[in-house]
């Protein structure tokens, strides 16, 4: 039987966590580096832990749609938080046309009507007469999901090295190890040229006037937002796509239209208390599809664009099958 591998996984977000757990339970041996003080230090941390590969449709092409429907089942075996409540994406009386343009893009739902948003959202019952609802969809808190996979690395006999900054040297010999996965996201970029970032801003309000038990987008011809519920009534919103590195904090004007689309949500949300505040940059191709690329014993798990915690589980299986003997054609 041939010994098990020894992996180094560069970089502790959603990307490296699902890699380095999905190697060790194939067999290898795992150590997980992370130059920050936690793991999720970079953009994993902002995100909103949507499991909504229908949704996404509405922008993303076929492949991210194919990749990422086996995403929902991965998170559901992995973190027991996973809930599995659906999507609904609603829009403002006059952005009607909006919600038919969705329409148009996605598959897997059903037109619904005031009283059936009433029935699975009733503080919004009264506010939308036409809604899309995604049955199939799900969510995780990105925060506490993260912590559950290093757990389970943990676990499976891995190693989780923080504030790891030698392990990070793009100088590190890999005759040190069989192989280097490098999921570092942007902080990569002086080796993946091609990767840009795109910023994004999100809020964490905490209102205990409003209850919702599932994402809800909503639609706006300029900024369409999504709020997502976590535990103790506090609201993700998010997120803006903005192409820039600037990587300084929110600026007035996102965090404005964040806060009133908030507000055309659910007037109660104007009670609300500002909790956090985060900023991030999304590491993304130039169509904006994640790839797996492999240059010698170094696989680069990367461009994740808005779909991280979507497609790490697929892109997790094809360092696998790299690893443990199945190439695919789009590695090199």
């Amino acid at each position: 039987m041939a010994p098990s591998p020894e992996i180094l996984v560069r970089g502790a977000g959603v990307a490296g966590l699902v890699s380095a757990v999905s190697l060790a339970e194939r067999g290898a041996h795992v150590t997980l580096s992370e130059i920050g003080d936690r793991v999720g230090a970079g953009a994993s941390w902002m995100a909103g832990g949507m499991l909504a590969p229908w949704c996404e449709a509405e922008s993303a092409p076929d492949i991210i749609t194919q990749r990422s429907v086996s995403a929902v089942e991965w998170w559901k075996a992995h973190v027991p938080e996973t809930i599995i409540n659906g999507s609904l994406v609603v829009a403002p009386p006059r952005d009607t046309g909006e919600l038919r343009r969705f329409a148009r893009m996605t598959s897997h739902f059903r037109e619904i009507g005031a009283s059936e948003i009433g029935q699975l959202e009733p503080d919004l019952g009264d506010r939308f007469s036409r809604a899309l609802f995604f049955p199939e969809e799900g969510q995780v808190d990105p925060r506490k999901a993260l912590e559950a996979l290093k757990t389970r690395l943990v676990s499976l006999g891995g190693t989780v090295c923080l504030n790891d900054t030698a392990r990070h040297d793009d100088r590190l010999s890999e005759s040190n190890w069989d192989y280097i996965i490098d999921c570092r996201g942007y902080a990569s970029r002086h080796q993946r040229p091609s990767l840009r970032g795109v910023r994004g801003e999100m809020l964490l309000l905490k209102c205990p006037d409003v209850t919702l038990h599932r994402p809800v987008r909503m639609l706006h011809p300029r900024i369409p937002i999504y709020i997502v519920p976590r535990a103790d009534h506090i609201f993700m919103v998010g997120a803006t796509m903005i192409e820039s590195n600037d990587d300084r904090g929110i600026t007035l004007r996102s965090m404005s239209e964040l806060l009133n689309a908030a507000w055309t949500l659910s007037p109660a949300f104007s009670e609300a208390e500002i909790v956090d505040i985060g900023t991030g940059l999304r590491p993304s191709y130039p169509d904006n599809i994640p790839a797996v690329t492999r240059e010698g014993r170094t696989i680069h798990v990367n461009g994740m664009y808005r779909h991280g915690f979507l497609l790490s589980p697929a892109l997790a299986s094809e360092v696998c099958d790299i690893i443990f003997g199945v190439e695919h054609p789009q590695t090199s």
